[in-house]
Formats: structure tokens, sequence, C-alpha cells
């Protein structure tokens, strides 16, 4: 019997159970029908961001940016980069501080650009600043073995 993965749709937010050796085969919500790996990055706010954290059973990483940061806005394509790069192994959401607060202060969210990588719930890595996407891409396998 294939493993289910728990996986949360990006845009209903309805709860999706997925074979394993299916992920790649590029799975929609059985709700919406919306992709549950998206070709780029979807927004989270923090009630969304705490379903996710709960239910999801693939990495998530979370840029967490603000409109008025120029390194997030320089950031942003590449971010969208290495989430094509990655997907659907993890998944990749942006989250703007600057209507959320409240997350930032959760989070203690010091400096932005800032990059959070979170496995079943918990957060593993966390890495503030510019980054390319190739970066990326190193920063979260490299924080994922083991």
């Amino acid at each position: 019997m294939t493993d289910l993965i728990h996986i949360t749709c990006p845009v209903c937010q309805a709860r999706n159970r997925i074979p394993a050796d299916r992920l790649s085969a590029s799975p929609t919500c059985g709700k919406c029908k919306a992709p549950l790996f998206p070709d780029t990055p979807f927004e989270l706010d923090e009630a969304r961001l705490n379903k996710h954290l709960k239910n999801d059973e693939v990495p998530l990483l979370v840029d967490f940016w603000a409109p008025w940061c120029g390194p997030c806005k320089m950031m942003g394509p590449m971010f969208a980069d290495a989430s094509r790069q990655m997907s659907p192994a993890v998944r990749f959401a942006k989250l703007d501080t600057e209507q959320h607060q409240s997350v930032g202060a959760r989070f203690q969210i010091r400096g932005i650009p800032l990059i959070i990588l979170f496995d079943k719930g918990r957060e593993v890595a966390r890495q503030t600043g510019l980054m390319n996407a190739g970066q990326i891409v190193s920063w979260v396998r490299q924080n994922l073995k083991g």
C-alpha cells in the first residue's frame, strides 16, 4: 500500500491526501481542482500559514517579505525560480509581513527578506538576506538532510 501524504490546498485550504508516489504527477485539489503544487509561490496569511503548518507533510519554505523592501522585490523572481526547481519536494509560499504584523512578532522577525523552512509544522532553519535561486535551492537541500 502506498503512503498517503497530507497537503493543504493553497487556494481553498481543503486538506488533501495524495499517494506519495503521485506527488510529481501534478496533483490537484479534490475540492476546487486547483494545483496543489502551483507554478509560483502562493500567498499566505496567518490563518493559512497555521493550517499548512498543522496539516502538511511536505516541507514548506516561506518567504517573509514586505512591499517596501527593495531586496525583497529583487528576491521575488529568484524565489519563484527556486520553487519551480524544487517542486514537488518542497512547497514555496510568501507572507507579507506588513499586512500580517502579528506573524512577524510570533516568529521574531528582525530583518527581511527572511526565509524559514518548515518540515511537518516545525521550523528547521531560517536565513535572512537576499539570495539567488541557486543559493536558495542549495540552502534548502542542506537543511533538509538528516
